[in-house]
Parts: structure tokens; sequence; C-alpha cells
């Protein structure tokens, strides 16, 4: 921009009033390609179930993104009670043009209803297949199984999180209430910063959420970038 200006400088009146109105022109559109979108997609962690919009994880996330300095848009692409298929179901349209990036947390649900992991796994490896091929960079977001499908399916499960990320060079982070699961009173947090069912996280919830998260999410912009 600056070697432009100074080039503006040696033209006549006329020439530089057009010549600064093109820079002007160029230095906005630089500014505003710029900005990272990232699609957020999921279930009704990322949804925001139960709370106010500007609660959910979504505008959290963006707000503070926002606030460490990043030029960055999240779109709300969870949906409740979705399922790993339901997710490969809808990649296709989440993965838009303007978007950069995507978050992928995904998997809950299989856990509820006992799917196979091979099932899941092979679900995430298509929308992981399908944001490569669209050039978008991804975090994933993994989860662990609890211990009463048997060691058999913990394994399997909790495994192919990172053995995707690996496979497809993706960013990588271990889970998506990590920032509750890490708090040393497990009963507090539970108490605290949980919705009554248990499932879902508060509005205070989402907030230390994302602040775990967030430095992941940060890296994914730079990927991006």
């Amino acid at each position: 921009m600056g070697r432009l200006l100074r080039g503006v400088s040696a033209l006549g009146y006329g020439a530089r009033v057009v010549a600064l109105n093109l820079a002007v022109l160029f230095a906005a559109g630089a500014a505003q390609a710029e900005q990272i979108t990232i699609a957020a997609l999921g279930d009704s962690l990322t949804q925001g179930y139960g709370l106010p919009q500007e609660d959910g994880f979504v505008p959290q996330m963006q707000a503070w993104l926002r606030a460490q300095g990043a030029d960055v848009q999240v779109i709300n692409a969870g949906v409740s009670g979705d399922t790993t298929a339901g997710g490969l179901s809808r990649v296709g349209w989440t993965l838009t043009p303007d978007v950069d990036a995507m978050i992928v947390a995904l998997g809950g649900n299989d856990l509820l209803r006992g799917i196979n992991p091979a099932a899941s796994r092979a679900n995430l490896d298509g929308i992981l297949s399908a944001a490569g091929d669209a050039g978008v960079a991804v975090l994933l977001v993994g989860m662990q199984a609890p211990g009463n499908y048997g060691p058999d399916y913990k394994a399997a499960f909790d495994a192919m999180y990172p053995d995707l990320a690996a496979t497809h060079g993706t960013l990588y982070f271990e889970s998506f209430l990590k920032g509750l699961t890490d708090l040393p009173d497990r009963g507090a947090a539970m108490r605290d910063y949980m919705q009554g069912d248990g499932i879902h996280p508060s509005a205070a919830g989402v907030a230390l959420i994302v602040q775990a998260m967030g430095p992941k999410v940060l890296a994914l912009i730079d990927r991006a970038q």
C-alpha cells in the first residue's frame, strides 16, 4: 500500500485523484477479503441448546476470537440431535464458497445411540474428505466414550478422532467439554456450569469451553489464512 501511494504522488492531479480512489478501494477490498468465515458443524452443543441465542457456543466463540483481534465470522451449523451421519449428509451445503474453515464437533449422539464406532469413523472420514476437497481447514473436536459400552467400544471410539486428525492433517482438540472436565471439582463443575439436564452447558459453562478451545481456533484461523 505504501509503495502504491508513493507512486501516486508522481502523477498529475486528475490521475492522482483516480489512483487514490482506486488505492482506497483496493485497501478496503483487501481488508474485507482477510475476514475468515468458520462453519461450526455439530450437534446441540454447537447449536446452543437451552440457551438464549447470544449465549450459545457460536456467538461466544465469535466474540472471544474478535476480542483477540481476529477478523472472523462464525456460522452456526449445529443441529440438535445430529449424529455423524447427519453431519455427513449436510456437509456439502455447509461448505459454501465463502467458508474458509470448519470446526467439526460430532459424535455425542452416536454415543447415546450406541452406534458402531466403525460407522461413526466412516462418517467423520467422509466429512473431513469433503473439507479437504473444498480446500477448507478443519479443527476436529474429539470426545471420549463412557465405559458402559465395554472396553473395546471405548477404545475404538476414543481413538477415531486423533487417528482421523492425523490421517487428514487437521487440527485436533481432544474434547468439546475440556474447559469443564479439567476443573478440579467435577461435582462443582456439573452443578455450576451445566444445565439441569446434566448434558448441556450453561452460558457460564460455554464461556469456559470457549476459553479452553479458543487458542486452537486461533490456530485454525492462521491455517485458513
